[in-house]
């Protein structure tokens, strides 16, 4: 493995994520490279980082990010959907805070047979009812039947 060089950031050995930037700037940088941008959805639902970097709502309100990760609380992402969908300062709506868990990460890792609701698809579903601030999971479907 060689080390990488001076002046060659991923982007330009073919990376097409940055994950976590710490910095608004850097999420800026990834943005003007082409690069998708990952956060962990902890981060809003704390508060903020928890190691003093960027905050997720400093860059949704930039809108500097595409795929909401769990990081560290498995239930999380879904938390922050509808979190981030249901603030009216922030320029995200719901269907496309959802699809920053649904469609966004499939669509990075290359699974164009999933992530969204059409014909054809692997119908993988997950029913939410919110009662609330609180969401409740009521029903899973994986390939169209159901598992919880």
């Amino acid at each position: 493995m060689t080390a990488p060089r001076a002046g060659r950031p991923g982007a330009g050995r073919g990376a097409t994520v940055s994950e976590f930037p710490t910095t608004l700037e850097a999420a800026a940088h990834a943005r003007a490279l082409g690069l998708s941008i990952v956060m962990g959805a902890p981060n809003l639902l704390r508060g903020g980082s928890q190691s003093g970097n960027v905050s997720l709502r400093t860059l949704l309100e930039a809108d500097l990010c595409d795929v909401l990760s769990s990081d560290y609380i498995p239930r999380s992402p879904l938390d922050a959907a509808f979190a981030i969908g249901f603030d009216a300062s922030l320029p995200q709506d719901l269907a496309r805070a959802i699809s920053m868990v649904t469609e966004a990460p499939a669509r990075l890792a290359g699974l164009a047979d999933r992530g969204r609701i059409a014909p054809g698809l692997r119908a993988d579903l997950v029913q939410v009812r919110r009662s609330g601030a609180h969401n409740h999971v009521v029903a899973v479907w994986r390939e169209g039947r159901r598992v919880y």
